[in-house]
């Protein structure tokens, strides 16, 4: 039988208003609650120094982290936690969550967006259009239906954008952590519990597209050697985070025609700096590192830390829970 948890002080930058600040409240009960601004770092680290527990609207520091000497519980507030991932997080034995899921099926509709903006060439058709120039893009080219679709990564975003997937008559293959059930929409699924890697994946897939939590073994995942695998033909798309791809790597490759074409809503240095070669490439889209939101988000993800709230006092394993191989270092400036 699971031990029970007891919350005893929390505290919390949410910009939570009206009813869902008095949602969290509820939720949490009788606790002394302190809040104070993100952004504000000495505010934020004097409000954290005595509190087991910690509900952040963004990632936390390792400033901030040392100075929560009683933290049993850390939940980072947006989907990717990979900056509040430190080696002491894990070290201490906190408990480290996050609110993915709560945009999944938007992001997925924003890789559909991505891959038909590469597949419909619609940066050559704006142009035509601002030319005035009536030609026929597509002698050559097949549309999304029958093409394979390799998700690397096979969390929420990963789920989501198989079954839409599926609807556009695509074949689907997947790689994920965890064996345990094979997603809904994936036709083949290769993972690493198994010891399997990606790169049969890359060689099949007319479309690669990832969706993984980036951390230290996903760090420059798809390198040079992985984009040589992939077909002539393919397109890669990036919805993780910038670093899980090499962008130089990626920069020569389509250049040299490694791979056809590729779209990404995330770099390595955010904003992507104005000299970066990227932004000149005519076979590749840029989405800023924005996704329109879905019309419950706070709501989402306050019921995520609503429910981690009642699963934490049980004594269960938490939603988004992340462990020890979420580690992030490699990439922090």
């Amino acid at each position: 039988m699971a031990e029970t948890r007891v919350i005893k002080k929390v505290f919390t930058t949410e910009p939570y208003t009206d009813w869902h600040w008095e949602k969290l409240v509820k939720a949490l009960g009788p606790v002394e609650i302190i809040r104070a601004d993100h952004n504000d770092t000495a505010a934020v680290k004097e409000g954290i120094k005595d509190a087991d527990v910690a509900i952040l609207s963004g990632d936390i520091s390792a400033e901030v982290l040392a100075a929560g000497k009683a933290l049993r519980w850390v939940h980072a507030d947006h989907a990717g936690a990979n900056n509040s991932a430190h080696p002491e997080i894990f070290e201490r034995g906190i408990i480290l969550t996050a609110s993915a899921g709560r945009s999944a099926p938007v992001l997925a509709e924003h890789i559909f967006f991505l891959m038909l903006s590469l597949i419909y060439n619609s940066r050559t058709l704006e142009q035509q259009q601002r030319d005035h120039n009536w030609n026929n893009l597509y002698r050559d080219r097949r549309g999304l239906y029958t093409k394979t679709l390799g998700i690397i990564g096979l969390g929420y975003t990963g789920k989501a954008l198989a079954t839409r997937a599926k609807a556009f008559g695509m074949k689907v293959l997947g790689y994920g952590r965890s064996s345990a059930e094979i997603p809904e929409g994936v036709d083949r699924a290769y993972f690493a519990d198994k010891g399997q890697n990606i790169d049969e994946l890359l060689r099949e897939s007319d479309i690669v597209v990832l969706t993984v939590r980036l951390s230290d073994e996903t760090f420059h995942l798809v390198d040079e050697r992985a984009l040589g695998l992939m077909k002539k033909t393919a397109c890669l798309v990036n919805m993780a985070r910038g670093a899980v791809v090499d962008e130089k790597a990626l920069h020569q490759a389509l250049v040299k025609g490694t791979i056809a074409m590729a779209a990404s809503d995330v770099f390595e240095t955010e904003p992507l700096q104005k000299e970066s070669p990227l932004w000149d490439l005519p076979n590749f889209v840029i989405t800023p590192h924005c996704t329109p939101e879905v019309p419950d988000l706070a709501d989402n993800g306050l019921n995520i830390i609503c429910d981690n709230i009642r699963l934490y006092r049980e004594g269960q394993r938490l939603r988004n829970q992340l462990d020890s191989r979420d580690v992030y270092t490699r990439g922090r400036k």
